[in-house]
Formats: structure tokens, C-alpha cells, sequence
């Protein structure tokens, strides 16, 4: 079940809801900002029990 997390985006500096994924493990993905829709690397950590989300421009 994706955990909801609220992120900041690293282009505009606005906050936003984000939902991941932690039943699969470690991850890396794109979202785009809901706000400027510029491209967002997230990088998934979890141990199965809790999890780090780091948050970098796209490239």
C-alpha cells in the first residue's frame, strides 16, 4: 500500500503530496511537479519498516 509523504520540489520550492511505494524495496522514479511540471528524481530507501526519501532535479 503507497505511503503518502509531502515533498518539496526542488525547481519552485512548493510543497506537495507525493504517494511511494515501499512493498517493493528500494526504488528510484521520476514524478513531475504538480506546480512547474518540471521532472523530480526520487530516491527510495526502506528497511521493510520505515523508509528515507531524498528528493534532486532531474539530471
Amino acid at each position: 500500500m503507497p505511503d503518502s509523504i509531502c515533498i518539496t520540489c526542488p525547481y519552485c520550492g512548493e510543497r506537495f503530496e507525493a504517494l511511494v511505494d515501499t512493498s517493493a524495496g528500494d526504488a528510484e522514479y521520476v514524478e513531475d511537479c504538480p506546480i512547474c511540471c518540471r521532472p523530480i528524481e526520487l530516491h527510495l530507501s526502506t528497511d521493510g519498516d520505515s523508509f528515507s526519501l531524498d528528493v534532486d532535479r532531474d539530471g
